[in-house]
């Protein structure tokens, strides 16, 4: 797994509706959360893998846990 998530804040400016500032520590928030977030994906999908008995976290495991934890996500 990635340090650091690659070019986010060029992807928050782009996502955002206007111009937008991000200030550092809104910067550190943002990696922050997306790190969690993609903590609890891989958990999730480890989680799957492990109930169909497999030993790799594969793709189709990810997809099958996606919409369940944007869900747990958003609150």
């Amino acid at each position: 797994m990635l340090n650091k998530a690659p070019k986010l804040k060029s992807t928050v400016k782009s996502k955002a509706k206007g111009s937008i500032n991000v200030r550092p520590a809104s910067e550190a928030m943002i990696e922050l959360l997306t790190l969690l977030f993609l903590n609890s994906l891989t958990e999730e999908a480890k989680a799957k893998a492990f109930e169909e008995k497999s030993a790799t976290i594969r793709a189709q495991h990810v997809r099958a846990v996606t919409k369940k934890v944007l869900k747990k996500s958003r609150g």
